[in-house]
């Protein structure tokens, strides 16, 4: 608002005051309406309406935004298992699908924890990254024994032996969980059962730490097994050798 200076300088200041109050009226009620399109938003990803979710991003709505807690609305649908919403989502151009929450968990990440196979596959068919730096997807699919996903995330190049900030490996984490069948399949796929996270444990003593009875038992009887055939071999060998001499 501009005053005319042929006003009196009380009448000035008044004019002046009264656009300063009009802009920040305006400006909250513009944060305002933001603040409830958003809380629309977000109510729709977790109801999983897809509809209300399409509809807000044709008119113009941040498909990167996130909630009050600071996590994006892809990693949300994931975490709720909004698999309609995940889709749309995914399919939007403009929908960074790598974003983190603050906990710096992806959409991949909470996917693989909850064995939502159809998001992660559509993750990795948009191109998502497999071997995220520290926690990996891999790590969350094996801490709740999903082994449809971690073959999946196995078949499409997961470093097997991927270590957290911590060292903590996948094979640590299904052994922790108890979850056997997940061993062996990352067993079976490579996965170096004496390697140690930073404080020093194993696989085997993850299992023992957390009272995985099925697994350590595996595990022990597979470390005799090893140990048997290592010193069958030495005895077998030894004649032989000392018959060449």
């Amino acid at each position: 608002m501009h005053t005319d200076p042929s006003l009196p300088a009380v009448t000035r200041r008044f004019a002046r005051r009264l656009s300063l109050v009009c802009a920040g009226a305006l400006a909250s009620i513009a944060v305002s309406a933001h603040a409830s399109d958003l809380d629309s938003l977000v109510k729709a990803v977790k109801f999983d309406d897809v509809k209300a979710v399409q509809k807000a991003l044709a008119q113009g709505a941040d498909p990167n935004a996130t909630d009050p807690q600071g996590m994006p609305l892809l990693v949300l649908a994931a975490r709720e298992k909004s698999d309609k919403v995940a889709t749309a989502l995914i399919a939007d151009s403009k929908t960074d699908i790598e974003k983190l929450d603050t906990a710096g968990e992806n959409a991949m990440m909470l996917a693989a924890l909850n064995g939502d196979i159809d998001i992660v596959k559509a993750l990795i068919d948009k191109g998502a990254e497999v071997n995220k730096k520290g926690w990996a997807p891999l790590h969350y699919a094996c801490a709740n024994g999903h082994d449809d996903i971690v073959k999946l995330l196995l078949d499409n190049s997961a470093y097997v032996d991927a270590g957290s900030p911590n060292g903590t490996t996948p094979l640590m984490m299904a052994a922790r969980g108890n979850h056997l069948s997940t061993v062996k399949l990352l067993l079976d796929a490579g996965a170096d059962s004496r390697v140690k996270n930073q404080l020093g444990l194993t696989a085997l003593d993850f299992a023992k730490r957390y009272h995985a009875k099925d697994v350590a038992e595996a595990m022990q009887d597979m470390y005799a097994r090893e140990a048997a055939a290592a010193s069958s071999a030495t005895g077998a060998s030894a004649p032989a050798q000392n018959g060449a001499k």
